[in-house]
C-alpha cells in the first residue's frame, strides 16, 4: 500500500505500523490524521467520515474515539483502518463501508444495490405519516413506488401498526435489500414486495397513500454528480430522464386511479421541480397541491391531496 508514513509525513500516503513513528498511533492521532487526508481529497465531511471509518474498525461508538483518545492502536487495529481509508479514498459511500446507514432512528442495511438513504427523505415520511395519521386508527394501505432500501416502507409500517404496506421496485437487487431490511427490523409481516415498474405489479389495487422517492435527476446530470453517487449508486434510481420528472410524470398521473376517496400522494422531488411537480399535480386531477421545503429551503417534497 506504498510507502509507510511518519508522524508527520505528507497526506496521501498509508497510515504506518506503530513501529515506524516514535510516538504511538493513538485513536485521536489516527482519526486526526485520517480526518485530515480525506479532506486533503476533497471529501466533504471529511471529519465525520474519518470518525465512522475509525469507529467501525475498531468495533467502537464514535463516542468511544473521545473517550479512548490517547489509547495507543497495534498493527492490526492500524490494517483494518487503513483498509477502510482506502475504500474511501476510491470515493466509496461510507454508508456501504459501513455496511448500514440510520434512517429515521433505525438501523437500514445498505449496499450496492439501492441508493443509500438520505436525511430529506425523512421528509417524506413525514409528510407521508401526517397524512395517515389524518385517516384514523381503523387499517390503512400505503403503496410505496421505487422502494429501493425499503426505508419508507419499513418506517411508515413500523411508526404505525395499522398501516400494511405494497412496495415495489423495477429493481430485483433492491428488492433483495428491502426484504433483508424488512425482515431485520420487524416489518416482514406488514410489507409485501413486488417487482415491477410503477402500479403494474399491484394491477387495479388502491390505497389510503401512495408514496415515492423517484429517480429525479435528468439524464445528463447523472454523470457529473458528486463520485460518490455516479461511480457508485444505481444509475436506474437516479436517471429521472431528459428533465428529471420522466417518473414523476407517470406516478402522478397514475395516482388517481389508485387512491381511495381522500387519498393523498407524497413524492420526493429534486431541488428545483417544485413548479414543474406542481402543475404536473394539478393537471392529473388533484385538488389540493403543495410543494414542501428541505433543509436548506430547496423544494422536496410533493404533497397532492384527494380533498
Amino acid at each position: 500500500m506504498g510507502r509507510q508514513l511518519t508522524a508527520r509525513g505528507p497526506i496521501g500516503q498509508t497510515l504506518p505500523p506503530t513501529t515506524a513513528v516514535t510516538d504511538p498511533w493513538t485513536i485521536g492521532r489516527v482519526s486526526t490524521w485520517t480526518a485530515r487526508d480525506l479532506a486533503a481529497r476533497g471529501i466533504e465531511g471529511a471529519r465525520l467520515d474519518a470518525e465512522l471509518l475509525v469507529a467501525h474498525a475498531l468495533g467502537l461508538r464514535r463516542l468511544d474515539l473521545y473517550l479512548r483518545i490517547e489509547q495507543p492502536l497495534d498493527e492490526a487495529e492500524l490494517a483494518k483502518i487503513r483498509a477502510l481509508l482506502e475504500r474511501r479514498r476510491k470515493r466509496e459511500p461510507v454508508a456501504y463501508i459501513l455496511g448500514y446507514r440510520d434512517f429515521y432512528n433505525r438501523r437500514f442495511i445498505a449496499d450496492a444495490r439501492a441508493l443509500v438513504p438520505r436525511p430529506e427523505t425523512e421528509l417524506v415520511v413525514e409528510a407521508a405519516l401526517a397524512r395517515l395519521k389524518a385517516r384514523g386508527d381503523g387499517p390503512l394501505r400505503v403503496l410505496d413506488l421505487g422502494t429501493g432500501t425499503g426505508a419508507i416502507a419499513v418506517t411508515l409500517a413500523l411508526e404505525l401498526p395499522h398501516v400494511t404496506v405494497d412496495a415495489v421496485d423495477l429493481s430485483e437487487a433492491a428488492l433483495s435489500l428491502a426484504r433483508e431490511n424488512a425482515a431485520a427490523l420487524g416489518a416482514a409481516d406488514r410489507v409485501t414486495f413486488h417487482h415491477g415498474s410503477l402500479y403494474k405489479p399491484v394491477g387495479d389495487a388502491r390505497y389510503d397513500l401512495v408514496v415515492s422517492n423517484p429517480p429525479y435527476i435528468p439524464s445528463a446530470e447523472c454523470d457529473a454528480l458528486m463520485p460518490d453517487v455516479a461511480l457508485f449508486e444505481p444509475r436506474l434510481a437516479l436517471d429521472g430522464g431528459e428533465d428529471g420528472t420522466l417518473v414523476l410524470r407517470a406516478l402522478v398521473a397514475g395516482a388517481p386511479a389508485h387512491l381511495l376517496p381522500g387519498g393523498s400522494l407524497v413524492v420526493e422531488l429534486g431541488h428545483d421541480q417544485g413548479p414543474a411537480a406542481r402543475a404536473i399535480a394539478t393537471a392529473a386531477g388533484f385538488p389540493t397541491v403543495a410543494v414542501e421545503l428541505d433543509y436548506a429551503r430547496l423544494d422536496r417534497v410533493l404533497t397532492a391531496d384527494l380533498t
